[in-house]
């Protein structure tokens, strides 16, 4: 039976790994900085036609009164 099955040889074995690098810091410089520098872009750019209203829930915003008449009597 030994030449209808013949021994297969074991495979060598694979070298060890290499070592894992050191993994950085969440908490460092660099990335607490870019996150405020993302913050900032953010809310600069929130700002949008909400710029332009010139009225709020109470009316608008300026303190002059109109004094010119209307065609709708007055």
């Amino acid at each position: 039976m030994g030449f209808l099955m013949p021994k297969i040889p074991t495979p060598a074995l694979p070298p060890a790994p290499a070592p894992m690098p050191e993994v950085p810091k969440y908490d460092d410089a660099d990335r607490i900085a870019a996150a405020e520098a993302k913050e900032a872009r953010i809310r600069a750019a929130r700002t949008g036609r909400s710029s332009t209203i010139l009225t709020s829930a109470s009316g608008l915003e300026d303190d002059e009164l109109s004094t010119k008449k209307t065609l709708l009597g007055g």
